[in-house]
């Protein structure tokens, strides 16, 4: 089957800008691109007429969470997938602390078999370093790679023991695999639900200390320089961490690093004084002087990619307030419009360096086929109108979660269409198409 985009503007290095461009799809594949006003003849192929829109390769989220198997009342694969494919997502890896922990084989299976019945986007799901995710024996890596995962981590905890830590990191390396790592000491956070800042000192509430995620980065850089194992850190937040992990990098350490929307846009200072939970997340919002150090990182190259660490929870538990409701925050459907209205727009960055932080670098650093328009690679496009201003609505929302401190923020930039390997899966006119 044949597909052309037509007239759609795409990001050229050459040019310095953005140019007129038209894809031929065959397969699954792009096949061909030519540029000009001209469109070229496309009778007898489905056309896709694209005036006036970006067209960028499917944007890549490395930090998800999509709640299942185990807490479906929060998320499924399928409502997590719809959500980021409206989101322009098509490739997405979602972390392994659901209930059972994705930390066998059989559970590894059990959501790459969903994800393909059940699924609009690609699902590449990481496995638990440890047993259960509770620090104390480690999973076997062989099996959980032979079943699909692209990589280990404890996300929503931080293996507190070192000795863990290296013998992980050991065979992961043997294995060519890497460690993704969720920093946080727990001596230092229990009972804290808010960054050690100003808003916790206006409230009297125990602050979440910058230490105790610098504190892992800090070890966990040594641990993979001993054992050369290319070690990620999860949605680093804090200043401390950023030295570090600058430090690690500048000594040939495989140390890469992801951000998240929300700690480049918002700090502890910006939480309202209602005490809503839909502002509680971990990492915490961290200070003013934090948020400027996660930007300045994400531009000099020290963190390397974004990521949304997209975490539905129910209305419910979010109605607990600050100090009980769970962490976390959704993602998908807001990260690009957020970013592309808080730096592009205002001329801090130049669209081309927010692309690929959420396209190709992604796809570098976890070495994916995926994040390129470059001919022979899969289909996988968004289609992103850049002039579209829209309120942030969460009733409108394809995820099952509605935690989100963005509600009634005016946004430009939202994504217009998703393709995943040459087949369009959702549209802003018609929705989720399966």
């Amino acid at each position: 089957m044949t597909t052309w985009i037509i007239n759609a503007s795409r990001w050229s290095a050459e040019a310095g800008g953005l140019e007129v461009a038209h894809v031929r799809i065959e397969e699954g594949i792009i096949a061909e691109w030519r540029t000009g006003e001209a469109a070229p003849d496309t009778s007898g192929a489905e056309t896709i007429d694209a005036r006036g829109k970006l067209i960028s390769p499917g944007l890549i989220d490395m930090h998800v969470h999509l709640r299942e198997p185990g807490f479906e009342y929060k998320e499924t694969i399928a409502s997590g997938t719809e959500s980021a494919a409206k989101g322009g997502f098509t490739v997405i890896a979602p972390m392994p602390n659901t209930r059972p922990v994705m930390d066998t084989p059989e559970t590894i299976s059990l959501v790459l078999d969903k994800a393909k019945t059940e699924g609009v986007v690609r699902v590449l799901p990481y496995a638990a370093i440890t047993k259960n995710e509770l620090g104390r024996e480690l999973t076997d890596f062989p099996a959980l790679k032979e079943a699909g995962a692209i990589g280990f981590t404890d996300d929503g905890v931080g293996v507190q023991n070192a000795q863990m830590m290296k013998n992980a990191m050991a065979l992961a390396k043997s294995l060519d695999m890497p460690i993704i790592a969720h920093c946080e000491d727990d001596t230092l956070v229990e009972g804290a639900a808010v960054t050690e800042g100003e808003f916790a000192r206006k409230h009297g509430l125990k602050g979440i200390p910058n230490e105790s995620e610098a504190i892992h980065v800090g070890r966990d850089i040594l641990l993979s320089e001993a054992t050369g194992v290319h070690y990620h850190v999860c949605h680093v937040s804090t200043e401390q961490s950023i030295r570090l992990i600058r430090l690690g990098k500048s000594v040939g350490v495989n140390v890469t690093s992801e951000v998240c929307p929300h700690h480049l846009i918002l700090s502890d200072e910006d939480i309202p004084d209602s005490m809503d939970a839909n502002w509680k997340m971990n990492p915490p919002l961290r200070t003013p002087k934090d948020v400027e150090a996660c930007i300045q990182a994400l531009e000099d190259g020290t963190i390397d990619i974004i990521v949304t660490d997209h975490a539905p929870h129910s209305e419910e538990e979010k109605a607990r307030g600050m100090e009980r409701a769970p962490f976390g925050i959704v993602g998908f459907e807001t990260a690009f419009p957020l970013l592309y209205t808080k730096f592009v727009r205002t001329g801090r960055w130049s669209l081309d360096f927010l692309l690929r932080r959420m396209t190709s670098d992604p796809a570098r650093v976890f070495r994916l086929p995926y994040g390129t328009l470059e001919q022979g690679a899969p289909a996988d496009l968004t289609l992103i109108d850049l002039e579209n201003e829209r309120e942030v609505d969460p009733a409108t929302f394809l995820t099952k979660g509605r935690n989100t401190p963005f509600a009634g923020w005016k946004l430009y930039g939202w994504p217009s269409m998703t393709m995943v390997g040459g087949k369009v899966v959702w549209t802003e006119e018609n929705g989720i198409n399966r």
